[in-house]
C-alpha cells in the first residue's frame, strides 16, 4: 500500500474526534434555534442554503482544478515546484500564482492544506496563501478605480513583499 494513503488515513483517524464534535456542536446550536424560533430558525437555513447554492459552482469548480492538477502533478513534481528544497525559488512561484489567482478564503486554505500533504513546503504554501489573501492582480482595475494608479501599484506591491515576509518567518519558525 501506498504510504502516502497510509499516513492519509491516520490523519483522518486524528481528525475524526474533532469533526465529530462540531457536528454535535452543531446539531445543539441548531436545536436550541429551533426552541427558540422555528420561524426564524427556519428563515435562517434557507438563506444558508441560498449562499451555498451561490457559492457551490465556484466551489465545484475550484474542486475540480485541484482534483486535475492532483492527478496530473506527481507529489514528486509538486514537492520539486513547491516542496522546501525548491527554496525562494518556489517562494517567487507561489507568491506569483497566489498574485494573479482570485479564489476565496474557504477555498484557498483546503487547497493549501492539499498541497501540503502533496508535498508543498511551509514557506512556498505561506507565500501562496498570503499572496492570494493580500495581492490583487485581477482586482487592480477596481482598485485604480476607486484609489489611483499610484496608491493601487503601492499596496499590491507592499502586499507581495509582505507575503514573501510572511514566507520568510513561516521558514523559520516551521
Amino acid at each position: 500500500m501506498n504510504i502516502s494513503i497510509m499516513m492519509n488515513a491516520e490523519n483522518n483517524k486524528e481528525d475524526l474526534p474533532m469533526t465529530a464534535s462540531l457536528y454535535v456542536i452543531a446539531i445543539l446550536a441548531l436545536s436550541v434555534s429551533l426552541l427558540k424560533s422555528k420561524e426564524r430558525t427556519i428563515l435562517a437555513l434557507k438563506k444558508a442554503w441560498k449562499s451555498f447554492e451561490n457559492i457551490l459552482p465556484q466551489f465545484l469548480s475550484i474542486l475540480i482544478i485541484i482534483g486535475i492538477l492532483l492527478a496530473v502533478l506527481s507529489p514528486e513534481q509538486i514537492s520539486k515546484l513547491l516542496g522546501r528544497e525548491s527554496g525562494w525559488y518556489g517562494v517567487l512561484i507561489a507568491a506569483v500564482i497566489g498574485s494573479v489567482t482570485l479564489v476565496p478564503g474557504f477555498i484557498a486554505f483546503p487547497l493549501a492544506a492539499a498541497l501540503l500533504k502533496s508535498g508543498a513546503g511551509y514557506m512556498q504554501i505561506a507565500a501562496f496563501i498570503s499572496a492570494l489573501m493580500m495581492v490583487g492582480i485581477v482586482t487592480i482595475p477596481v482598485e485604480v478605480e476607486y484609489f489611483g494608479k499610484k496608491a493601487a501599484a503601492v499596496r499590491n506591491i507592499a502586499a507581495f513583499v509582505f507575503s514573501l515576509f510572511v514566507a520568510l518567518v513561516m521558514g523559520v519558525v516551521m
